[in-house]
Parts: C-alpha cells; structure tokens; sequence
C-alpha cells in the first residue's frame, strides 16, 4: 500500500526521529535505498535539527517505488515505505544534463540553451531584498543564478549575512563541526523558489572572499561539508554544482588534491549525477576541464573570440560566466557598457558556447544586483532576454560554429547553425552588403536582419551576391566567384545580425 504520491522529478522526503545529543552531524551515519524492480538508488541522509533526520529523493521514472534505511544509529535503521511517481507537470522536464558534446537538454530531451546571471550573496540579504530579487527574475529570461552558499567579503558587499552557516559555540564561535539547519533550510528553499520560477541554481560551494573563517575549515571539515550539501540538495531538479569561484585563489588552504576529493564526494553523494564544474580566476588558470568529473566548462574570460578555442581544447561544453560585467564601479571587471555585454553574449553564443550576465552599478546602499541582487538597473539584460527568444524560436540541438576561427571571415564576424537555421552575428562590423555564410544555392529561404540593441527583426531585402576577392591556391590565384546565391542589403550600423531559415 503507497503513502503517497508525487511527480516524476519532484522532491519526496522522509522525516525520521533520532538521537540528538553528542554531535550527530559527525556521528551519526544515514542513508537509504529506493527500489524499483530490480533498480536501487542509494540516497544520503542529513540531519536537520531538533533530533530530525531527513532523507531526499527525486525519482526518475514513473510507477511504484520503495525504500529502506541503514543508520548507525538504531532507531533509525530499517525503516521502510512506499510511495507512487506520476507523470511530470506540464512545465517540468527534469534536470539538466550535457547533450551532444557540446550543449545541455533537460532530460525529458527538452534543449536548454543557458541564459544565466550572477547574485553571489543575495540568498544573505534582509528577506524583503531578498523578495525583491525573486520578483524581478519573474520579469527577466534568465534561466540559471549563479549563487554562493557562504556569505561574501568583498567591496558593495560588506554586510553581516542572514544566518551563520555554521552554529555558534558558548564562545560565540563559529563551530565548523556543526551546520546550522536554519541557514541550510533557508537556502534551500531559495533554491526551490528558483525553481519554481524555471531557473538553474548554480551552486557555489566555495569563495576565497571570506572573513568569517568558512575559507580556513580543514580538510575533513571541507569534505563533510560537501557530503552535508549534497545530501539536502541533490534532489532538487534545478541543481549545478560549482565547486568554486576563483579556486586558484584558494589553492593556498586547499591544494588540487582536495578538489578532486570535492568533485569525487560528490558523485559518491549525488546519484542524479547533477552537473559539476569549477571556476577559475586568473584568465591562465584554467582547471583541467577535460577531467571525467567535469560536466562542462566553467570559465572567466574577457576574449570572447576564444569560445571555439575552448570548446575545442576541453570537448565540452563551454559557459563563460564573467565575460565582464556591464556597470559603472571603479573594478576594471564591472564597468563595460550594456552594448559591449550583448555584442559578449552573441560573440560567445554563436561561436558555440553560453555567456553570463552581472550588473555592477553603483548604488548609495551598496546593493549591487551582482553580489545582492534587488532590481536590475541596466539595460543588458532585455536585449539579453532577446537573444534568448529569438534563439529559442528555433533550437534543436545547440549552435555549432560555420567555421574555425582562423578562416576568412570568421576570425572577425561569428556564425552558427543549429539544424536548417543559421546565424551571423556581425558585430562592430558594418557593411551595407553580406553574403558569407548565406546558402550556396537559391530556394525558398526565410532571411531576416536583427538589430541586436533595438531587438528588431526585419525582413531582409535580397540582392546579387557580388564576387569575391581572389584567393590564392598554390602558385595561381582562385578565380573571383560569388560568396553565395545571394547577398543581403544592410543599413551600414555596428551591432546586426543576419537569419536565415526555410520558409515553413
């Protein structure tokens, strides 16, 4: 007989009373196994506070499911239930997964092209900010936060967070060997509110920027950490893994060795296999990405022009999160213009990986969206909420580009195709005529002109492809022939982009 019923990809939990003196983060061992015919699932445990344990799990298939408990604690071990998985709600499609090399789909097969932003700390903001940052993603197209589970030391960041992570001893110390439930289940719950609203919750385990000693833990300390975090969040659908921002600058407390270890306890930990990536600060201090626990690429990086390079050197799937920041601080990083953060993201995206979005303006409270989040005071993130709709219009797999960079001309405008559609982002480049890229042979194509600033599609006016220049093959010059079947008139302006597709 079932106890109850949940959506296949949803969260179910089991609540267990058990022993609550000595230290039972430390001491106490729990897991479960879920079974569906001859499949078994190992799931952690973690303990929540008050003498509850809890137990998470978010199925995967339809029908009925069983469970049962192994503890070192007594009154734990051996439980057992049941319960019934229904179809998915209509707007759920399951975790996010790598699909085809280099791109991510939702595991009911659904692409999912990543459009993400960055608030490192607003989940330690007053609660009413933090309400205020939930509403307006509800009117941005972000699909994925960037977000930190310790609270951040930073310049426009200095204020004293919500909850500790960790619980204070009689001295008023923090005490490393005991998380604090109550900072946990707020997190969470941020987590599913993010959810809720369809964006990824990209989990930043560690930052070197601390004052409060989260950066110092020792090694075992880290390592039950991670194990912690894992169990009370690997169920959630919406989950990625980060294991740092700018982990060479922690490389002084916790050498590579450890992080393997991190990535390691999570796959131990985290049977979804969630995605897993690291993020580097010194533009040359990649880690290596081509490592089997690495999902996809994690990288800062101002040379957008580079995307292909790393696509191409770590055969993954490349997701440049601080391409630079559009804002107005003193920080080299946080000053670009909105045009130069959208001409970053169509460079990036049609060069066949994914960008970030951050805002960096200045603000008599120190409320940065970047760090704490709010209201978004620039005007990156609509044309950036463009790109995704016009992108989504028509995605299949993921773009992959027209050409190696080092080809004419391709080393200066970026293309992509995804199916029968193809894109050519022209930048700062403005020609009144274009026709590479476009199809060799004339039929019946859809062909559009896109104003990336003025969000505008119009239709293309077609005119003859004029020839080439001569290109020179061994000691003779190629003939001049035409680029293609036929060229596209442009208003000679920075910033377009061209579209072409079969007509329906």
């Amino acid at each position: 007989m079932t106890d109850t019923t949940i959506a296949k990809w949803d969260l179910f939990e089991a609540s267990l009373n058990g022993p609550s003196s000595g230290n039972p983060f430390v001491e106490v061992d729990l897991e479960a196994h879920f079974s569906q015919k001859s499949r078994t699932v190992r799931v952690p445990g973690f303990y929540d506070g008050d003498g509850v344990y809890k137990i998470r799990f978010m199925p995967d298939n339809e029908g009925e499911w069983s469970y049962v408990t192994r503890s070192s604690a007594p009154e734990l071990d051996g439980t057992s239930g049941t319960f019934t998985v229904g179809p998915a709600r209509p707007d759920v499609h399951g975790p996010v997964q790598v699909a085809n090399r280099f791109h991510f789909a939702h595991a009911d097969g659904t692409p999912y092209l990543s459009f993400g932003t960055t608030c490192y700390a607003w989940t330690h903001q007053p609660l009413d900010l933090q309400a205020k940052t939930l509403e307006t993603l509800k009117q941005a197209r972000f699909n994925k936060m960037r977000m930190g589970v310790f609270p951040k030391d930073y310049p426009f960041n200095i204020n004293e967070p919500l909850h500790d992570v960790y619980e204070r001893d009689a001295e008023g110390e923090l005490d490393f060997d005991r998380p604090n439930p109550e900072s946990f289940r707020h997190f969470e719950n941020q987590v599913k509110a993010l959810g809720d609203l369809g964006i990824e919750a990209d989990i930043i385990i560690f930052h070197p920027y601390d004052r409060w000693g989260y950066c110092d833990m020792s090694a075992e300390q880290d390592y039950r950490y991670v194990a912690y975090l894992t169990a009370r969040l690997a169920a959630y659908r919406n989950i990625w893994w980060s294991l740092a921002n700018e982990y060479d600058f922690l490389l002084d407390t916790k050498p590579m060795g450890q992080w393997d270890r991190y990535f390691q306890i999570i796959e131990e930990n985290d049977p979804y296999r969630h995605l897993k990536s690291i993020h580097n600060g010194d533009v040359n201090a990649n880690y290596d990405h081509r490592r089997a626990w690495v999902s996809h690429v994690c990288i800062q990086n101002w040379d957008v022009k580079r995307t292909q390079e790393w696509r191409e050197a770590y055969g993954k799937p490349v997701v440049n999160d601080e391409p630079e920041y559009e804002g107005n601080i003193m920080l080299s990083w946080g000053n670009i213009s909105a045009r130069e953060l959208v001409h970053r993201y169509w460079i990036t995206m049609l060069r066949g990986g994914y960008a970030g979005h951050g805002e960096t303006f200045m603000h008599p409270e120190d409320i940065l969206w970047w760090a704490k989040g709010g209201v978004l005071h620039g005007d990156a993130w609509q044309r950036i909420g463009f790109l995704r709709d016009l992108l989504e219009e028509d995605v299949s797999v993921g773009l992959t580009p027209i050409a190696r960079e080092a080809n004419w001309p391709w080393s200066r405008v970026s293309g992509a195709t995804d199916g029968d559609v193809t894109y050519i982002y022209l930048g700062e480049h403005q020609p009144v005529i274009w026709a590479p890229g476009l199809p060799q042979e004339m039929g019946d194509y859809e062909v559009d002109v896109i104003d990336t600033w003025a969000m505008t599609v119009t239709p293309a006016t077609i005119v003859d492809a004029p020839a080439n220049h001569p290109t020179r093959h061994g000691a003779s010059l190629r003939p001049r022939r035409p680029d293609a079947a036929f060229a596209v008139e442009l208003p000679g302006k920075p910033n377009l982009a061209i579209r072409i597709r079969p007509k329906p």
